[in-house]
């Protein structure tokens, strides 16, 4: 598989480059230039595949030119030794839980097969790495985690101030650790505006190997598509008719990734998800991009630092614009049906709904019509753990799920006992010193 930018079909590089460099210089995004037909790999794949074997099956499948079979399969098993989960709910309803991971987060999925395909990747260059990213969440614990005995990665991760969470001191660089965790003296966008200067710079890009962990990054974006090849695996021998997948839209990653895995061959009938300000209905009905009302050459920079995936989803539609109204279908939805679709998933299933989850059924509710024509089957992503959002949960059904220890640790406050830092050039100085420590 090659890749191209979003914004210059001129580009033409491996998975290599995609992901080492992971922002083109012309201010678009990376997306697949071209895509393998892999009907082969995916129908051969049943119940008994484990994830880790999907993952090293597309891995190879798609990059065949760059990786050999062992290092594919490596690249995956090192990555998921967890998996997803299928939950049937009814004969036409199933959940893909993505919280199975060690902190209880989608990220973990699509963060340690980033990692590992790194890793692998300077290892054999001999070179090293530094992810350079913001985080709130539970992007600090997940990159934690990943990294550990990494010889070729570290992080430098920046927090507003009072805002470090999910953080072990045997993590820290000056404890011997892979990850650099920075309190920024502002606010969260502050912190946004720092990576943004930052990465204009490409000069600095290149001198400390800077790349990030989220989805701007293609590598982080593309194990995402190994979602939906996996739940097929699990549904084909139970269901006959059309597959549809629910998910709240997030940065639009899910859906991006859900079409690369419908261009690969990957059966199913479409994706539903909440109309947002961004990816709409028009007047007849059918899926509508705002963004691309406005000319690409006219656009900022994508960001670096809190990336969203429309102008992927755009770059899909471009191509096909048929595939935008066949395979795409939005609702527009309220608050009250957000709160009704908890409340039905809890009192017929029994299922915990956060808000995401719940927006995603309550759009999917909207479409039912078009979902359970010709006996179709409504797969409703549930993206992180429900005990995450207890304060919605309990407003909706007076109750709410059992936090793990895993999940409370990820989110758990932090104090790093380190100066707050607040401009570029404090923030270059700890660059240097991370790229120092490396130890080849």
């Amino acid at each position: 598989m090659r890749f191209t930018s979003t914004r210059n079909k001129k580009i033409n590089i491996g998975f290599e480059k995609a992901i080492c460099d992971c922002m083109p210089e012309d201010g678009g995004l990376y997306v697949p230039a071209d895509v393998n037909d892999l009907r082969r790999w995916i129908l051969f794949m049943d119940e008994k595949t484990t994830y880790a074997s999907v993952a090293g099956a597309l891995t190879l499948a798609c990059v065949n030119d760059e990786f050999s079979p062992i290092i594919c399969e490596a690249i995956a098993a090192q990555a998921f030794p967890y998996e997803p989960k299928i939950q049937k709910l009814d004969d036409s309803l199933y959940t893909l839980e993505l919280f199975h991971g060690p902190t209880g987060w989608h990220r973990d999925f699509g963060v340690s097969y980033l990692v590992e395909s790194l890793e692998t990747i300077l290892l054999m260059k001999d070179s090293r790495a530094i992810f350079f990213d913001v985080t709130t969440s539970s992007l600090a614990a997940t990159l934690a985690k990943a990294l550990r005995g990494k010889k070729h990665l570290k992080a430098v991760l920046l927090f507003p101030k009072g805002g470090v969470t999910g953080l072990c001191e045997e993590d820290y660089v000056w404890n011997g650790g892979n990850l650099y965790p920075v309190e920024v003296d502002g606010t969260l966008e502050d912190c946004h505006r720092i990576i943004r200067k930052i990465f204009s710079n490409h000069e600095v890009v290149e001198k400390f190997k800077l790349t990030v962990a989220n989805t701007a990054n293609i590598g982080r974006l593309f194990p995402q598509a190994f979602f939906y090849p996996y739940a097929f695996s699990r549904l084909k021998s139970k269901v006959s008719g059309d597959i549809y997948y629910a998910m709240a839209p997030g940065n639009y990653s899910n859906v991006v990734a859900g079409l690369y895995s419908w261009k690969i061959a990957m059966p199913v009938s479409g994706f539903i998800l909440p109309a947002t300000d961004d990816l709409t209905v028009d007047s007849a009905g059918q899926c509508t991009m705002l963004d691309s009302l406005i000319p690409i050459n006219e656009r900022e920079r994508s960001n670096p630092s809190s990336p969203s995936n429309i102008e992927r989803l755009e770059e899909i539609f471009s191509a096909n614009p048929i595939m935008m109204r066949n395979l795409v279908f939005t609702a527009k939805i309220s608050e009250q049906d957000i709160v009704a679709a908890a409340k039905e998933l809890f009192v017929k299933y029994h299922v915990f709904a956060d808000r995401s989850t719940a927006s995603a059924y309550a759009a999917a509710l909207k479409k039912r019509d078009m979902v359970e024509e010709d006996d179709g089957t409504l797969v409703l992503l549930m993206r992180d753990h429900p005990a995450l959002d207890s304060d919605f949960i309990r407003r909706c059904v007076g109750e709410v799920p059992e936090m793990p220890e895993n999940v409370r640790l990820s989110i758990a406050p932090v104090e790093i006992k380190r100066p707050k830092v607040k401009e570029c050039n404090e923030i270059l100085e700890i660059l240097q010193k991370v790229y120092d420590s490396f130890d080849l």
